[in-house]
């Protein structure tokens, strides 16, 4: 299935919570972060006065408690308005 944006919405696909600390600690379920970088799958058409400044697979870095969250097929996705994407990496 195939999931389209409407509007000057984003589809992003979250990358995975960390699971080890740089010193080599692993990271329990309960203590992990929510992750705020992703890949972005899809793209709306924007809006007439905003034009959409991200593009299908760029990475980007969106706000911790943004958009809505949606699974299809057993995989998560986000679904975030363009102005909750804080950069591009």
């Amino acid at each position: 299935m195939m999931i389209k944006p409407l509007a000057d919405r984003v589809l992003i696909q979250p990358k995975e919570a960390e699971t080890k600390t740089a010193s080599g600690l692993y990271i329990p379920d309960t203590a992990k972060e929510k992750p705020s970088e992703g890949k972005v799958l899809a793209v709306g058409p924007g809006k007439k006065d905003e034009p959409m400044e991200v593009k299908v697979g760029d990475e980007v870095i969106y706000g911790k408690y943004s958009g809505t969250e949606v699974t299809v097929d057993e995989v998560k996705y986000l679904i975030v308005k363009q102005s909750d994407i804080l950069a591009i990496l």
